[in-house]
């Protein structure tokens, strides 16, 4: 199977190099050619664009910042898709978008994998991030070995749409932890608590999370780095406030978030690091949120093991159509 992958940002690079270091016949396309030349030296082939990438490829791979983008991307493509093509769509989008999109791509023949990811950079790297796959079941299937090595827990959410409201959903509750988080860390710090002390308290208790236990290390180190920045927060939110929106749910945390990040991005910029969020904190205090012993970004100590799907309790999989 020839592989063809758009985008190599901070996600999609480490998705395509793990598709890469296991095997896959790989071609890439990216409008920054120094990272084009960095897959090209490890074995990866160059597409002029991508409409050439899905003419060459049985499959394409898109991972792209922005609904916008990804749009303008599958427009580009959509002319060289053919009956057997398959686009899969790994970024964090508008089901709306999505779906519209996907409507195109399988009118022309094509057949279409929306499947955001979830679990940070540093798990994207070593092949064991989560991927959340909406598609008809014939088609997840067939893609599943692919899935399998781009992610370690995969889940068929059902129809194409149904992804990507629920990757929104949990970039939300992310956003929500890492706020708290952020609250927290402050205050124990005013009320004169050890961070370090502090963070192994909130990482055996009740009050853990991913979050905590990933962001929560690198806001104590001061680096801040987990190559995902306010703009991106922003958008994520925004989508998940949006459905909440088309449904008439009078949401209360979720306006709250957005406020506090427009006023970071107000601040501190756009593309600044998302858990640099806290500064409107430390510099509203005077109290810097550091602590010795911690790593400036993260890394996934866990080996990288072969995928599996993960069935909801109570769910037998459907057995795909002969």
């Amino acid at each position: 199977m020839k592989v063809g992958f758009v985008g190599l940002g901070n996600v999609g690079s480490k998705l395509a190099g793990s598709l890469l270091r296991n095997g896959h016949d790989l071609t890439v396309f990216d409008l920054d050619t120094g990272k084009v030349a960095e897959f090209v030296a490890l074995g990866a082939r160059e597409a002029r664009d991508a409409a050439a990438l899905m003419r060459d490829a049985d499959v394409v791979i898109t991972c792209l910042p922005s609904p916008a983008i990804c749009a303008a991307t599958v427009t580009e493509m959509l002319p060289e898709v053919t009956p057997g093509k398959t686009w899969m769509e790994m970024s964090t989008t508008d089901d709306g978008v999505m779906k519209s999109l996907a409507a195109q791509v399988q009118a022309a023949g094509g057949a279409v994998v929306e499947c955001p990811v979830s679990g940070g950079c540093h798990r994207a790297a070593t092949g064991n991030i989560a991927i959340f796959a909406g598609c008809d079941r014939d088609t997840f299937e067939r893609v599943l070995p692919l899935l399998t090595t781009l992610g370690r827990r995969v889940l068929h959410t059902g129809e194409i749409g149904t992804a990507s409201v629920l990757k929104v959903m949990t970039n939300y509750l992310a956003t929500a932890n890492l706020l708290s988080v952020c609250e927290a860390m402050v205050t124990m710090k005013a009320a004169g608590m050890d961070l370090a002390t502090t963070y192994e308290a909130i990482k055996i208790s009740s009050g853990t999370s991913f979050v905590h236990e990933t962001e929560g290390q690198v806001i104590l180190n001061g680096s801040r780095d987990i190559s995902f920045t306010m703009d991106l927060v922003k958008k994520d939110i925004g989508l998940f406030q949006k459905i909440a929106e088309t449904h008439d749910i009078p949401l209360e945390i979720s306006p709250l978030l957005g406020a506090i990040f427009d006023d970071g991005i107000a601040k501190y910029g756009a593309r600044e690091l998302s858990p640099n969020i806290i500064k409107r904190l430390e510099h509203a205090t005077g109290l810097s949120i550091t602590a010795p012993g911690f790593p400036a970004q993260m890394t996934d100590d866990e080996p990288e093991e072969p995928g599996y799907e993960v069935v909801p309790p109570g769910r037998i999989p459907p057995v795909a159509a002969e």
